[in-house]
């Protein structure tokens, strides 16, 4: 099947758009032909790889209904819509209603964000993409459940896949360590873009309770401050995080890597950390790309109390604090530190679900569900 991808892309610095560039090279494992309608902002010109075969401004609103059109008058049999509210253009990126509405293409629609309380506004644009969509897939069972409450999308269109994760290869976590200087040290780490909302004052002020006992202990944020919050308000939050640090006496135990990293990068700081620290401060965060990757990678994780977390970590896979506390998440933090076989339980019972959120996999999901709603499309349009 030709499919196209609506989404940010690469090289656009963003979550999603790394994303949907695994999503396609999977879909391409399975022989799919896979393009993209890549989103862009204003911030610049990207230079886009080949695949991308049309490219539209997030917030010139009638670039929506010519890709619309674009897509129509090619030979694309099926588009993903990858929904995240904050990559299309409008209130609540409304402007993504207008090529569903001049889409005359079966599409799928990819959530990555499901909010169980949504506002008014978040709420109707997100059931009338439900509604308009041939299937929707989300990436956990919490997600499913209130699609179908809080959006009325119907059961039968919902698909619960995981969030791939790269296939990496194992390291050795001392050798790393001593190429980044840092060995011998106990290592915490948190990965991703930064910004408020990411919890990194938390991970810092957790350390802080941990250093008297390990004095040597290190806490590695590894990713740039977010595009988008950098054209706003510059470094302001790094810079914050930077006062905390001296007010806490920490310099000597928290380390930055300030840049986007690149997947070879990733795996190297994933392998040599002790203790996966995600810290968000919301409970209603419906995925995190991070965490799945540190799945993906069997670490020994330490959470605190959000939706991801609480479904892809039961069952002993992480540690979850009752709360977004700092000496409770000190606590957990200390217990795989100084317990190494709980440390290697951890290990292996989120390696285990890591092996099936691995992209190939993932991405033979997406096939399955592929030819599933083509082949009911095919018979609704024989009766």
């Amino acid at each position: 099947m030709n499919i196209a991808i609506l989404s940010t892309y690469y090289p656009r610095e963003c979550g999603i758009a790394s994303f949907s560039k695994d999503l396609r090279e999977n879909l391409m494992l399975w022989g799919e032909q896979v393009s993209i309608l890549a989103i862009s902002d204003k911030c610049g010109l990207y230079n886009y790889p080949k695949e991308v075969v049309f490219e539209l401004e997030e917030e010139k609103r009638d670039h929506y209904t010519i890709a619309a059109e674009f897509a129509n008058t090619s030979d694309i049999d099926l588009v993903f819509v990858e929904h995240e509210y904050g990559i299309f253009g409008g209130s609540d990126g409304e402007y993504v209603l207008d090529f569903v509405e001049s889409l005359k293409k079966p599409f799928i629609l990819n959530t990555h964000t499901v909010l169980p309380t949504p506002e008014f506004h978040k709420r109707r644009i997100l059931s009338k993409l439900g509604q308009k969509a041939t299937a929707v897939i989300c990436m956990t069972h919490r997600s499913a459940e209130l699609l179908n409450k809080v959006y009325n999308i119907p059961r039968g269109k919902i698909y619960m896949v995981h969030h791939g994760v790269p296939e990496f290869q194992p390291k050795p976590s001392e050798a790393i360590k001593k190429s980044y200087g840092i060995e011998n040290r106990p290592l915490v780490l948190t990965f991703g873009f930064l910004g408020p909302g990411k919890g990194i004052e938390l991970g810092i002020k957790a350390i802080s309770y941990l250093k008297d006992k390990y004095p040597d202990i290190i806490y590695l944020v590894a990713g740039e401050t977010h595009p988008n919050l950098k054209k706003r308000m510059g470094e302001a939050y790094r810079e914050s995080l930077v006062e905390l640090i001296q007010a806490l006496e920490v310099d000597d135990n928290i380390k930055f890597i300030n840049k986007y990293l690149s997947l070879e990068e990733l795996g190297e700081i994933l392998y040599m950390a002790d203790v996966y620290l995600t810290p968000y401060p919301h409970r209603h965060q419906a995925v995190s790309g991070a965490l799945s990757y540190a799945i993906g990678c069997g670490r020994a994780i330490v959470s605190t109390h959000y939706d991801y977390a609480l479904e892809v970590l039961a069952d002993g896979r992480g540690l979850i604090a009752s709360d977004a506390d700092p000496e409770e998440l000190a606590s957990l933090i200390d217990k795989i530190l100084s317990n190494p076989k709980l440390k290697e339980q951890l290990e292996q019972k989120a390696a285990k679900l890591g092996r099936t959120m691995t992209w190939p996999q993932v991405g033979k999901k997406y096939v399955a569900i592929i030819n599933n709603i083509m082949q009911l499309s095919a018979k609704s349009e024989v009766f």
